[in-house]
């Protein structure tokens, strides 16, 4: 990846949760090209040292670990790992989230008829708790746990720096999605609240909120196997002024200026949309 500027982040170590996915991996590209040691976390193991392993190909310096940011001691092994490896964390980014069908109506609209359909429609009435409490737990706890236990050590030396990765779900709630949009919501107020908690240890808090990009996780939602766009992303296209989805590199250069102390040293509990214009955008 060839970042737009570069910070300097020399001897810093940056963990990077969800990190095995697109648009994370790019972050902790980003990262590793300004001069920090990346650690690349992923409940999927192989794809995290996949991204680790294209960084210490390009000279940097990675390691890519397994871990579920649902489960403390799972955390906290492989925050040990990073300090006996890396060293102590500086930067968290907090980008492990996700959707869940279960949690998702099949209709943007409930009609009357719905009510009493013989279709295989998912309504409102037809969520699962189980499918909500997931998309809450990965998102909420997935940004709340992985802080306490990489964040301790910035308390104890005063220093550091954490961004979660929020959406445009959060300022916008979309049509289908009312679990993963309040559980992104929920980031954000949970980024003004750390920012606040943490503010006397100078620990940063902040969040950025990416509009739509194509991800593993939404293509085969956006895309058509032809490679044309899907109802609802045209929807989406239509509504977003710049008239594009965003790509990994929109993101860095916000990354990049967050986690700079000297560029953004007094920033702090903001969420920043990078969206193409979407979240201004009325529809008419």
């Amino acid at each position: 990846m060839s970042v737009p500027f570069k910070v300097d982040l020399g001897g810093k170590v940056a963990v990077v949760t969800g990190g095995g996915g697109i648009l994370c991996g790019s972050m902790a590209e980003a990262l590793a090209e300004c001069g920090a040691k990346v650690a690349v976390l992923d409940l999927r193991e192989e794809a995290a040292k996949k991204v680790a392993d294209k960084i210490k190909s390009n000279g940097g310096t990675a390691v890519g670990l397994s871990a579920n940011v649902l489960d403390i001691a799972s955390l906290k092994e492989a925050e040990k790992k990073v300090c006996d490896t890396l060293g102590p964390c500086n930067i968290l980014i907090n980008g492990a989230g996700g959707n869940h069908p279960k949690g998702t109506t099949s209709k943007e609209y409930l009609f009357p008829e719905d009510l009493n359909s013989s279709e295989q429609i998912l309504s409102f009435f037809d969520l699962s708790a189980e499918g909500i409490k997931f998309v809450f737990d990965l998102n909420f706890l997935g940004a709340l746990l992985p802080t306490q236990a990489f964040a301790r050590k910035m308390a104890e030396k005063k220093s550091g720096n954490i961004i979660n990765i929020s959406s445009m779900n959060a300022f916008r709630p979309l049509t289908k999605i009312p679990a993963y949009s309040g559980a992104k919501a929920a980031v954000s107020n949970f980024t003004q609240w750390l920012a606040v908690h943490m503010a006397k240890v100078n620990i940063r808090t902040n969040a950025i909120a990416p509009g739509f990009f194509l991800s593993d996780q939404n293509r085969s939602l956006l895309t058509n196997p032809d490679g044309s766009l899907t109802p609802r992303a045209g929807k989406i296209i239509s509504h977003t002024p710049m008239g594009r989805f965003g790509t990994p590199e929109d993101l860095i250069g916000t990354l990049l200026w967050l986690v700079d102390d000297n560029a953004s040293g007094f920033v702090n509990g903001v969420v920043i949309p990078v969206d193409g214009g979407f979240s201004a955008f009325s529809g008419v």
